[in-house]
């Protein structure tokens, strides 16, 4: 009995020291590097990006939602199937080459930033990489590790050498700037300001820095650093150029529009909040999925940062597409709730992630809501009497699947980064069918081969 009842406390005892520990202060690592853009087309920008866009028929944006590993398999299933769908009238071409933008947080900016750097390889190697992978563990034994303690690194900083040595492989942001590859944007939040934050130069030039030296791995540790289980990662604000948002032309359009849009005045006022040096010498960016778990908010600050759909067209002498797309990857379950199976008091686990998901669904219900606001917006401003856009909004949703066994498995599975082999193999799966049977995708289609 006393074997057993060691042998449970144990871990919990391990926990307790590594929390304990982490209470003494350590320091985070500033590591991007000051400098101001000359060259905006060499530079990974949604400018640099823009310039190298074409005119097409379809316009296809992707959200990956968070939900650790989980988001991570399910994204990669449904970009599986975008390739196996050809482009109708295009020889050789796929519905994965159709796709401009990607927009992600947390665990689905694995999958995002990996497609950012290997295109079509990904379906080569990612699910040995990173989904078959159990990097929980080489997380947990480096978070436990004494080492660690006595060197007093950074729980993140741990996590970012994981990243980076077994996924990223040491690529920065000049590796993803690519002209045959969409933009992708990795997405964090500022835990000061609470302002989303995407790893684009646009965002990095507040901080007088230079975004194509930054490492990927830490930005997808920025974007999935859930607080308390790690800590922020931190960037430095350099005092080391001229730029001034308030004498920026894209800033000052877009408080022009925030006058009348509180959520677009709070982003405002939090990239303002960058010239206040003194006060903000470094920003602390946390989880994406804190300000937005679907990744389309992001999507909507961007097309904001550009001005609207048709000063974007027309800066870039682009015609309008016949069809503007978002397709959301939503990966967020919903567990099966046992509370309320007796009179017991819910432990203070099962109270938290209740309220967590409470929140979560709400917030994630309004933010869906303002993306096909907006997505209906962006279309009439590039519509004409002899020009219609058609707006699609996809959304595959993991709960919508309608096999009630496979349901429950798929709410079983936890967010955390380990999956086991019939895990990943069934997200994958999933993703796939959920693309290829959604209505909206079929009407998509059908509406691609009859040219409407």
């Amino acid at each position: 009995m006393k074997t057993g009842f060691l042998r449970q406390l144990l871990p919990l005892c391990l926990v307790c020291c590594s929390l304990w520990l982490s209470g003494c202060t350590t320091y985070g690592l500033a590591m991007n590097q000051p400098g101001s853009v000359r060259n905006w087309s060499a530079t990974y920008s949604l400018r640099g990006f823009s310039e190298s866009f074409v005119s097409s028929e379809n316009a296809l944006v992707l959200a990956f939602s968070g939900g650790g590993s989980r988001a991570a398999a399910l994204s990669y299933g449904v970009m599986r199937e975008l390739e196996a769908t050809p482009l109708p009238g295009a020889a050789g071409k796929t519905m994965l080459d159709e796709v401009n933008i990607i927009s992600a947080v947390s665990g689905g900016s694995f999958t995002a930033a990996y497609y950012g750097l290997h295109g079509k390889g990904i379906f080569r190697d990612f699910e040995q990489v990173f989904l078959r992978q159990n990097l929980q563990s080489s997380l947990t034994r480096q978070l436990l590790s004494p080492v660690r303690w006595l060197v007093g690194e950074d729980r993140t900083e741990a996590a970012i050498r994981i990243y980076d040595d077994e996924i990223f492989k040491g690529a920065d942001f000049r590796d993803m700037l690519r002209p045959d590859r969409p933009m992708i944007l990795i997405n964090a939040s500022d835990l000061a300001s609470g302002a989303r934050f995407s790893f684009i130069q646009e965002y990095f030039s507040l901080l007088c820095s230079d975004i194509n030296t930054f490492p990927v791995a830490r930005a997808v540790a920025a974007s999935s650093a859930v607080p308390v289980l790690f800590s922020p990662v931190i960037l430095e604000n350099h005092n080391t150029c001229n730029y001034n948002p308030r004498h920026q032309p894209w800033i000052e359009r877009l408080r022009q529009r925030a006058s009348s849009d509180p959520e677009l005045r709070q982003l405002v006022n939090g990239l303002d909040s960058y010239q206040n040096r003194s006060r903000r010498r470094y920003a602390h960016f946390v989880d994406g999925g804190i300000t937005d778990n679907l990744g389309l908010r992001a999507i909507t600050d961007m097309m904001e940062l550009a001005g609207g759909t048709k000063p974007l067209l027309d800066n870039l002498k682009l015609r309008p597409p016949k069809r503007l797309v978002i397709l959301l990857v939503n990966a967020a379950t919903k567990p099966e709730i046992t509370m309320d199976l007796s009179t017991a008091q819910p432990s203070i686990r099962a109270t938290i992630s209740a309220m967590t998901d409470i929140q979560l669904h709400r917030y994630n219900t309004a933010t869906i809501d303002r993306a096909k606001a907006s997505l209906g917006q962006w279309v009439t401003q590039i519509s004409s009497p002899q020009h219609t856009v058609k707006p699609y909004f996809i959304e595959l949703d993991i709960t919508t699947v309608p096999d009630a066994a496979r349901l429950h498995f798929l709410n079983s599975i936890p967010t955390s980064f380990r999956l086991t082999g019939d895990q990943v193999d069934v997200l994958i799966q999933t993703g796939q069918t959920l693309l290829r049977t959604n209505a909206g995708f079929q009407r998509l289609m059908a509406d691609i081969r009859a040219g409407r």
